[in-house]
């Protein structure tokens, strides 16, 4: 029985719950030990395809990842129905540690950073010859993202019957990408992809290419059972083309050779979030000359060290200029 006024003690305490009940908050959360491992193949308005062993398995995010998002490439701990069967949905409950990750911003003064790919090895940079113009800029931008976010660039040059690709490998050459070049006649026949697969056996390959490239088409010859929507058209007026991939998606590469993910076109790669001191990672015979660089040295300025460094015979002059070149590219616009 309870007792009133000034016969109570603290056992006789009445507590009322809050406005948003009376569970007590904590911060432990359930380690899911049993949770099946998972890999994100496409996301869409927050339910994301998963692959869980040979099946796929529709998910939503947990509430308790907090503001934490799952990106395409992500390796994840996945708990509830996984059946995959009509109408069942799954719960992803935790985001494993990724090992890269390709980001990109709207333009350089869009501070909203956004991830596109995680857990890729490489980027392959779709640029065509010609019909669109190729834009140096915008690969330069995109090897800077590779590079900063782990990931090894990859050149894959389109329709060569239309122009020569000489001229923009000698561009790349002191960069050493490793390069492939197709024509629509090499596709048609299958001896281009052949080229390209050989590539991307045994990686998860990101693809990456402003419209009208031929990225599409390519992908399409590369997955042959998982046709991507029909290839646009490149507007005559403009020379931009139409896009035609909406989200990222994972796809596998046929033997289990690898994973190839298809990312929207682009028409701008902002690089707001990258950190120039970190693209000097991707340049490991100009790395150490930097030791006598002053602090915060851009590595363009009268007394960056690399000066020294090349006309001692350390690296190649035009390892230098390529560095530069990229650097400088996160200080101005795409298209400037």
């Amino acid at each position: 029985m309870r007792r009133y006024g000034k016969h109570t003690d603290e056992d006789d305490i009445r507590t009322r719950p809050g406005r948003k009940g009376s569970r007590p908050r904590t911060n432990i959360r359930p380690k899911h030990e049993d949770a099946a491992e998972g890999m994100v193949l496409t996301v869409d308005r927050g339910r994301l395809t998963c692959l869980v062993e040979d099946r796929v398995v529709y998910a939503m995010k947990a509430r308790e990842l907090g503001r934490k998002a799952a990106i395409v490439g992500d390796r994840v701990a996945i708990v509830g129905d996984l059946t995959g069967k009509k109408d069942t949905l799954a719960r992803i409950v935790r985001i494993e540690p990724r090992t890269s990750v390709l980001r990109r911003t709207a333009d350089d003064d869009d501070p909203y950073e956004r991830v596109v790919v995680a857990n890729a090895d490489q980027l392959a940079i779709v640029t065509a010859l010609a019909d669109p113009e190729p834009r140096p800029r915008l690969i330069d931008r995109c090897l800077v993202a590779a590079y900063d976010g782990g990931l090894d660039p990859l050149l894959v040059l389109t329709k060569s019957d239309l122009a020569p690709p000489d001229e923009l490998l000698e561009l790349y050459g002191a960069l050493g990408v490793p390069y492939v070049v197709t024509s629509r006649a090499e596709l048609e026949s299958g001896e281009a992809v052949d080229r390209v697969r050989k590539q991307l056996d045994g990686k998860v390959t990101a693809f990456v290419g402003h419209s009208g490239v031929g990225k599409t088409t390519l992908v399409n010859a590369l997955v042959a059972k998982e046709r991507r929507r029909s290839t646009g058209v490149v507007n005559a007026v403009t020379g931009r083309g139409r896009h035609t991939t909406t989200s990222a998606l994972a796809l596998p590469l046929p033997e289990d050779d690898g994973w190839l993910i298809d990312t929207p076109g682009v028409r701008s790669f902002g690089l707001h979030h990258v950190d120039p001191s970190r693209v000097i990672h991707a340049f490991p015979d100009l790395e150490p000359g930097t030791e006598g660089c002053p602090r915060a040295c851009s590595h363009d300025e009268p007394d960056c060290a690399l000066d020294e460094w090349v006309a001692d015979g350390h690296a190649d002059p035009a390892r230098l200029y390529s560095l530069r070149r990229l650097l400088a590219t996160r200080e101005r616009r795409e298209g400037d």
